[in-house]
């Protein structure tokens, strides 16, 4: 097992692009591009509450930056520096390097430097501080849903919980469902040129983190509004509308528009190759109230709205 200082010259400290002075000293440089504004956000990774113990370390390492990333994308910053503190067991080099191999590929993917962060033995956990930038005054929060707004999610919520169910053994998947559901659940991808593409477009955005019903309820509250939602293809019942509903762990974007732009997220969609999806639309009414609806418009009481590291 390398020292710690060995472990960071060896597997974290690499050539910087955008980047005055970033691993090895006391502190990184960094110069924030004029008119700019930066977005800083932090997420905590602990092994048994968001990751196995079993997990492939690439997979892993891939993970804890693209979690932090979508929250900058749900923002509809650009992804430019990341500081990464790792409490490890007693690891092997080759864990060690299979980690930041997939760190450093979804960096690489994002346009992220690593410019810091901090190292100790302990149980696994990692723990991500990540820097973006955008336009002053165009960053997308979550208080700014208007009655009337159509309400939108990309791609295809659920499959990450789904992914996890199977490998629980709560339920078995087979064939390219197996696959998609997996891949969903370990590497997640941050809708970055979609966050970027929804900038004057979008009154407010949430990345799915947590569950569908869950975090398009932190929109609501803080916007002051309520909502209705009719979810084409909602499952009948079962763990599969739980995990589309509830399961979180997706990282895609929940966001509202004005229904007179509904043509144009549609458009889109095509353009980024990516399943923008027309989920309900806000309504004026008590904040946070959300009625769901199945096909026939008959309202449905869901089990669970998402998780709750508390509850």
């Amino acid at each position: 097992m390398p020292s710690e200082f060995e472990l960071i010259a060896r597997y974290f400290t690499r050539a910087t692009s955008h980047t005055l002075l970033g691993v090895g000293d006391d502190g990184a440089l960094i110069t924030p591009t004029p008119g700019q504004e930066l977005v800083i956000s932090t997420d905590l990774l602990v092994e048994g509450t968001h990751f196995l113990a079993d997990a492939d370390p690439e997979d892993l390492g891939w993970k804890t930056l693209a979690v932090n990333v979508s929250d900058l994308a749900a923002m509809g910053a650009r992804p430019r520096w990341a500081t990464l503190a790792a409490v490890f067991p007693a690891p092997t080099p080759e864990w060690i390097e299979a980690f930041a191999r997939g760190f450093f590929a979804c960096a690489d993917e994002c346009g992220v430097d690593l410019v810091g962060g901090d190292t100790t033995r302990g149980p696994r956990a990692f723990c991500v501080t990540v820097f973006g930038e955008l336009p002053a005054g165009t960053a997308l929060r979550r208080d700014g849903a208007k009655a009337g707004d159509s309400i939108w999610v990309s791609g295809r919520p659920g499959g990450a919980a789904l992914g996890l169910a199977h490998l629980q053994g709560r339920t078995v998947l087979a064939g390219p469902l197996r696959g998609d559901c997996l891949a969903a659940l370990h590497r997640p991808q941050p809708r970055v040129e979609l966050g970027l593409a929804l900038r004057g477009m979008a009154n407010s955005a949430i990345d799915v983190s947590d569950g569908l019903l869950a975090d398009l309820g932190h929109i609501l509250d803080q916007s002051g509004v309520a909502a209705r939602l009719k979810i084409p293809g909602l499952p009948a019942a079962g763990l599969e509308r739980n995990c589309l509903l509830a399961g979180g762990d997706d990282y895609e974007l929940a966001f509202t528009t004005a229904n007179s732009k509904d043509g144009d997220i549609t458009a889109l969609s095509v353009r980024l190759g990516l399943p923008l999806t027309r989920i309900g639309e806000i309504v004026a009414g008590p904040p946070r109230e959300l009625v769901l609806c199945d096909d026939d418009g008959a309202v449905i009481t869901p089990a669970r709205r998402g998780y709750d590291h508390f509850a």
